[in-house]
């Protein structure tokens, strides 16, 4: 694996638990994953965590098509997922094209150093897919938070979901442009300041808003 620097935080603040997930990993759970280029730079992309069936068998995941991802999973057998709370940081993942020089972002409260096996492979529609295991190799906790729910995240995260799928044969253009609108309006509804700052993103760099009817009114957002 290879070995990166740290953000640096107050120590006092870290601890390093055994090489094991340092959160439940429960039906699917969303993440970010770094994935060392061919540029020596980190990638940030959005990935999906499948809990296993049973506690002794590995997390996996999958990723979708020839992405930077897959690559980087091919050529280097590693990575660094990390959990954030911050939905700006899923939608750059996720949307957007981001390298940075440290594999962990300011967000993470979380990361974990995995190796990753290929186990599987095929085609959904026109798209090839590559399942993968993830063993964690080290595991570090940097803060701990009392959980809140807020809709307006939520909803953040499953408009990336949707941003993705569209022009992809297998999902109904107008089914997933009525859920943006809805996951719009309940940013704008429910979401804070950097959920709205999110799906501003999210606006700027999809085309989303143009399938939409020409006298369909809906909030904007600032970044």
């Amino acid at each position: 694996m290879t070995e990166f620097s740290e953000p640096t935080d107050d120590p006092s603040e870290q601890h390093e638990p055994p090489a094991d997930w340092p959160v439940a990993i429960t039906g699917v759970t969303e993440s970010i994953v770094a994935t060392r280029g061919p540029n020596e730079r980190w990638n940030m992309a959005a990935l999906g965590l499948k809990a296993p069936p049973e506690e002794t068998d590995p997390v996996t995941a999958r990723t979708w098509g020839r992405t930077r991802t897959w690559r980087n999973f091919t050529e280097r057998g590693s990575g660094v997922v990390q959990f954030t709370a911050d939905p700006r940081e899923f939608v750059d993942a996720a949307v957007t094209i981001r390298e940075e020089d440290s594999p962990v972002l300011p967000g993470a409260d979380a990361w974990v150093e995995i190796e990753v096996t290929r186990t599987d492979s095929g085609t959904q529609g026109d798209t090839n897919w590559v399942e993968w295991t993830l063993r964690p190799v080290s595991a570090t906790v940097r803060r701990e938070r009392i959980p809140t729910i807020n809709r307006g995240f939520g909803a953040v995260i499953d408009a990336t979901v949707a941003v993705s799928r569209l022009d992809v044969e297998a999902y109904p253009t107008d089914m997933l442009v009525d859920r943006l609108v809805y996951f719009a309006e309940t940013v704008d509804k429910c979401g804070g300041p950097n959920e709205r700052a999110a799906f501003a993103t999210l606006d700027a760099v999809t085309d989303w808003r143009e399938r939409l009817p020409a006298d369909k009114q809906l909030p904007t957002f600032d970044q």
